[in-house]
């Protein structure tokens, strides 16, 4: 491990000192016998970070594009300026080098923040930043460092809340917990990552009977499923939050689960025409 530590040491001073970033998959190529495994030169590039004590990117080592962005927000890009408003349907990838990002705009009301993809797909092909003046993020599923470092500071500069549309079960809420209260491979550098005061907008455990959500459009919850759900219960992000504790009783003595996408029960549209303005108007978060 010291040999590995070693070249990746030698590996982040060169790409710092050239002022240049690679990707993890770019650092594990320049030497696949001493490597081995991605895996490995990734934990000890980890482990450079933490023992340096800085953010990873700091070291200008990123990881590939994942999480995506779309509705009313403008910025400056290593100096070209995005509005990802004209980006395409599904907007603007969200770039690896969040250092690189300057001058951020947006006349937007609010973030909204969704679990997946498909879901995501579904509110900026409607354009629904235009019908609720708003961002649409997502990380399509568990989030990567650059989306949760994204929200962190979009949020921060422009003083938006935070709405999370998350699936009906406790995965839905765990990846929550990812972007409120970090990771525990990340915890020593949870103060640029986390966006802790999010509210959970949807979909939640008492909207599958005040949408009359078809039996057929319910899960059962697996033993899995019902062991993470008492798990989160002792959490403290969600012992702070009692309506929270709430929702997860619901969940866990109906022992049913849904996914966001159960709604287009009711119609492909039913999510940006019905669901989210019936609660945004209601100001139906918690």
């Amino acid at each position: 491990k010291t040999a590995i530590m070693t070249r990746v040491l030698s590996l982040v001073h060169e790409v710092v000192t050239k002022g240049i970033h690679v990707t993890k998959r770019d650092l594990f190529y320049t030497d696949v016998k001493l490597f081995k495994r991605q895996e490995d030169s990734d934990g000890v590039l980890d482990d450079a970070a933490c023992t340096l004590g800085c953010p990873r990117s700091c070291l200008n080592v990123v990881a590939a594009d994942k999480g995506l962005v779309v509705g009313r927000l403008r910025f400056d890009e290593d100096g070209d300026p995005i509005d990802c408003t004209r980006m395409g349907v599904t907007g603007k990838a969200i770039p690896p080098y969040i250092d690189k990002i300057t001058n951020i705009q947006s006349d937007a009301e609010f973030i909204l923040l969704v679990e997946k993809d498909a879901a995501y797909n579904r509110l900026a092909e409607d354009r629904f930043y235009n019908q609720f003046p708003c961002i649409l993020l997502t990380g399509k599923g568990q989030p990567d460092v650059a989306t949760r470092m994204f929200l962190r500071r979009v949020a921060a500069e422009l003083k938006l809340p935070v709405l999370a549309f998350v699936d009906s079960d406790p995965y839905g809420l765990k990846i929550l917990s990812v972007y409120m209260s970090g990771s525990k491979a990340m915890s020593y550098d949870s103060a640029s990552l986390t966006t802790p005061d999010i509210k959970w907008l949807g979909l939640r455990p008492s909207d599958l009977d005040a949408f009359d959500l078809p039996d057929q459009c319910r899960l059962p919850m697996t033993q899995k499923d019902i062991d993470m759900g008492n798990q989160l219960l002792k959490e403290a992000f969600v012992q702070a939050r009692q309506p929270w504790v709430k929702e997860l009783d619901i969940m866990l003595r109906s022992k049913q689960k849904a996914e966001i996408q159960a709604l287009s029960a009711f119609g492909f549209q039913f999510v940006t025409q019905v669901y989210l303005p019936s609660k945004l108007r209601q100001g139906d978060w918690i």
